[in-house]
């Protein structure tokens, strides 16, 4: 290839993706139809009110037209007036909240906005970024995952090269709570060591907190602790996460005046704006939830994660032994046990689950390659076939 046409480095080294994998391996399976607990999507619809109010707003002629970039001022207003309650006081929808397509587009945000080459990046969390030095600090899991079932709580933070990966250069730490894979929730005392380390070396803080109002144990926010560590944080959101809607792809930055108007202008030049039928739909979401009662709170071999929050459980699967000389396609058998596992399990018996050391670098991959990723948010039809498929794990369990 002649070197005009070279790829960018980011992505010319890649590995095929996770969900390629998965899809091939579906396709390849005898079992059909596949029962699906791999990604991330939910099995119902969003609630009626919000599908009503996405119908309606396709109806009008400024909600098919741009948003202003920052976003559509009744999504910001909603969800200011959601949130108020939960920072202690009252947010100001036009300097301290920006929409963005979906969570991820605005975490890209954050990052162009405030990351320049060499600048580097603490990661307590699982998403990519362009630019920037990024340093891993990966939960280490349970000591006796394969042998008991613990609660998400139990992964826990390895303190001590937490501390020692910050240095002069870090701009940023990047925390996900309710964590995906995980389902851990951050405690509060968890989060405090957290921020004291980012006033210490003045480092910004991005949360994800995606899965906000799906947590089964008490939730903090790590910019509510303190006026000082407001005053550094970026919280992240997401109505298609809170709403059963993932592909609206509507996504929202909360933070202070000084940080969002950068991020802002960060999301202008990445996009301009973000889909205006859908923005209407969520804020008429977060505006009727609460009248809705929507924010009500909703013995095996192989040992599980119990989650504190989010839809994905984690279950160990130490105890299956796969089959000497099975037939692994190339683009799996060199990767980790848990992508041997997940191909297994989608051929043999019909069910797809996520490798979670997709979510690891490849020098930390050992960590959680006996574990996989089941999504839960599936309707219980889907959920008792899954049962009853994973049941036939018992041959290959030693």
């Amino acid at each position: 290839m002649d070197e005009k046409f070279k790829p960018a480095k980011r992505v010319a080294g890649q590995k095929p993706d996770v969900w390629s994998i998965v899809n091939e391996a579906a396709a390849a399976s005898p079992k059909q139809p596949i029962v699906n607990m791999g990604q991330g999507f939910f099995g119902y619809n969003p609630p009626r009110f919000i599908l009503d109010a996405a119908k309606s707003a396709l109806d009008r002629v400024e909600c098919n037209q741009y948003s202003p970039t920052k976003g559509r001022p009744r999504l910001k207003k909603a969800l200011a007036d959601a949130y108020s309650p939960f920072f202690g006081r009252k947010l100001d929808p036009e300097t301290e909240v920006t929409i963005t397509t979906g969570a991820n587009e605005g975490m890209l945000s954050a990052f162009m906005g405030f990351i320049e080459p060499g600048d580097e990046v603490i990661y307590l969390s699982n998403i990519e970024m362009p630019g920037g030095t990024i340093r891993y600090v990966p939960l280490q899991p349970p000591k006796n995952g394969a042998t008991r079932t613990s609660s998400a709580a139990n992964w826990t933070i390895d303190w001590d090269t937490l501390e020692s990966t910050f240095n002069a250069k870090t701009k940023m730490i990047v925390i996900n709570t309710p964590h995906n894979p995980i389902g851990k929730v951050f405690s509060k005392d968890e989060l405090t060591r957290i921020g004291d380390l980012c006033l210490k070396h003045k480092v910004l803080i991005l949360s994800d907190e995606v899965y906000d109002r799906l947590y089964y144990v008490p939730f903090t926010r790590i910019a509510t602790l303190s006026p000082e560590l407001a005053e550094i944080t970026i919280t992240v959101g997401s109505a298609g996460k809170n709403f059963y809607a993932t592909g609206w792809r509507v996504g929202y930055l909360i933070g202070p005046p000084q940080l969002i108007k950068y991020v802002a202008a960060a999301h202008t030049r990445i996009c301009y704006s973000s889909v205006s039928p859908l923005q209407e739909a969520a804020a008429i979401g977060f505006e009727e939830a609460d009248k809705n009662g929507f924010w009500t709170p909703p013995s095996q071999r192989c040992k599980a994660s119990i989650p504190e929050g989010g839809y994905f459980v984690l279950a160990n699967l130490t105890k299956v032994k796969l089959p000497e000389g099975y037939d692994f396609p190339p683009q799996v058998k060199d990767r980790p046990r848990d992508f041997k596992m997940s191909w297994f399990l989608i051929v043999e018996l019909g069910v797809a689950a996520i490798p979670p050391t997709e979510f690891y670098t490849d020098e930390r991959a050992h960590l959680a390659e006996d574990w996989l990723r089941f999504a839960v948010c599936k309707n219980d039809d889907v959920l008792e076939t899954a049962k009853d498929r994973l049941r036939g794990l018992k041959k290959w369990m030693v």
